[in-house]
């Protein structure tokens, strides 16, 4: 199984709170990954692309593995800081 997702890294979890809440409200995740994310994905709104298992950190995989393509998921705590992932594809 492969998977691909976009990501949003902050160092503080309220401000990763806020920012689910306000993709979820509608604005556009890829322009507050641009304005707000820590990660070097930012530039291209926090597009990680193709990644399979043992890719990413275990929190990380942990949580897209129960994402399916196009959902969101929430706030995930790693050693990096704290994400909002989306699941942008799947592929066996």
């Amino acid at each position: 199984m492969e998977w691909r997702a976009s990501h949003i890294l902050v160092k503080e979890r309220s401000l990763a709170e806020d920012l689910l809440k306000r993709i979820k409200q509608g604005v556009s995740f890829e322009a507050l990954a641009r304005e707000f994310s820590t990660c070097p994905s930012k530039s291209s709104g926090g597009d990680l692309g193709w990644f399979g298992p043992g890719k990413m950190v275990p929190a990380f995989e942990s949580a897209i593995k129960g994402l399916s393509a196009g959902s969101l998921g929430g706030v995930v705590q790693t050693q990096f800081g704290y994400h909002i992932i989306k699941c942008t594809g799947k592929r066996d």
